[in-house]
């Protein structure tokens, strides 16, 4: 069956997508929950075929109405920032904050929930309660003006960025790599059948078993990586995936030796998650993250796009680029995004597609390399095949790596 991502979309946002989802035979779609991917192939029941130049191009517009709708179902714990962007709702992050300017924002009702120095990165975070009826907009805006010296954030949320697990019944090839230092993942928690892992959980009910989660894990595993540290952002908190959530996992891999970290969720800028990425860098930590599914048209995604962070795309069994990748300010390597294979958080053999699966396959080669020498990046540019336009190009980066990692 072929599936066209602004089909699919129409089919999740119903009525509010326009006469196309009333006229068209579409699959059953459900807007995922808390801790989920929110993503145009979320959901689908079949095979993906193809996707098609005609299907991204309203993929940006429907991407935001199907955001403002998960914004409307989960308003009680998530709201739009000043950006326009998802964050948790009542809450600001502030750094840098004096004294002086905490006492001008608490006589404005801003209360104070804590302060804390983020494990291994030596980052000191300020959270802020909003007095009841003040917006988070409204909040951004006073802080700024009464803690003129402070850096002020909200509290973003990071969403993942492949689409969910598709069930199929074909069998896994095991692309084995030579094992490496310890991997850190950030995303949903792995099934527990999966392996012992150390993991921890960082938002509420956490760690979750999650399908993105378990699907990230078993491609790990597919390319060579035994040591395997999950972080998990989201449990079952609405608001899960919040870049605070996130530098804290970040730093929590950090201090306990993870040199390579693989990030396949995507958001929008965030000065405190910034912060934590340019710390664990200086560290010597190698960060990995995918550029996300939201097609070209798309703002740059984060935290692929900040500096030193290893930016990744996603190319078919055919090594195309997948129509459908976001875009980061740098694009680093490609790797398969589509046409591979994982387990769900059921155990079940599925089928994958999205910059999400790419993710860990890069991550798991830099780990090789690392085994290696300190030197990766020659190591991996070694290995890595040049597609396209000859050297380095904004469709795949500086080449295909771990190119039959995955595959059937």
């Amino acid at each position: 069956m072929r599936v066209l991502l602004a089909i699919v979309l129409s089919a999740a946002l119903g009525s509010a997508a326009g006469p196309a989802g009333a006229q068209l035979a579409l699959p059953r779609v459900d807007l995922p929950g808390a801790g989920h991917v929110l993503d145009p192939l979320e959901g689908v029941t079949g095979a993906i075929d193809e996707v098609t130049a005609d299907s991204v191009r309203d993929l940006l517009r429907l991407q935001q109405r199907t955001l403002a709708r998960f914004v409307r179902q989960n308003r009680q714990s998530v709201e739009l920032d000043r950006s326009g962007q998802p964050a948790r709702r009542g809450e600001l992050l502030l750094m840098d904050l004096d004294d002086a300017s905490a006492a001008a924002l608490a006589s404005e009702g801003l209360r104070l929930l804590g302060r804390e120095e983020i494990e291994g990165l030596d980052i000191a975070v300020t959270r802020l309660a909003l007095p009841s009826g003040m917006s988070l907009p409204d909040a951004q805006e006073l802080a700024a003006r009464l803690a003129p010296a402070a850096v002020v954030a909200p509290d973003n949320l990071h969403f993942q960025s492949g689409s969910a697990p598709i069930a199929v019944l074909q069998r896994a090839a095991a692309a084995r790599a030579q094992p490496g230092p310890a991997v850190g993942m950030i995303d949903g928690a792995p099934a527990d059948s999966q392996g012992t892992f150390v993991s921890r959980g960082f938002a509420t009910g956490a760690p979750t078993p999650s399908n993105h989660g378990s699907a990230i894990v078993h491609l790990l595993q597919q390319a060579g990586v035994r040591d395997i540290r999950v972080a998990d952002v989201y449990g079952t908190d609405p608001a899960g995936g919040g870049a605070l959530a996130i530098a804290r996992a970040l730093g929590w891999l950090v201090a306990g030796g993870s040199r390579v970290v693989t990030i396949s969720l995507v958001g929008p800028r965030n000065p405190v998650l910034e912060r934590a990425v340019t710390a664990a860098g200086r560290r010597g930590v190698v960060v990995v993250a995918a550029v996300g599914n939201n097609g070209p048209a798309a703002p740059p995604a984060y935290p692929a796009s900040y500096p030193g962070v290893v930016a990744v795309t996603g190319v078919d069994g055919r090594n195309r680029a997948l129509l459908e990748a976001g875009r980061a300010l740098h694009l680093d390597y490609a790797a398969p995004g589509a046409d591979l294979f994982g387990r769900d958080a059921r155990g079940r053999r599925v089928r994958l597609r999205g910059t999400s699966y790419a993710t860990p396959l890069v991550a798991a080669r830099i780990a090789a390399a690392l085994r290696q020498s300190a030197n990766w990046r020659r190591t991996v540019d070694e290995e890595a095949r040049d597609l396209g336009a000859p050297g380095p190009d904004a469709s795949f980066g500086r080449g295909l790596v771990c190119g039959t990692c995955g595959r059937s």
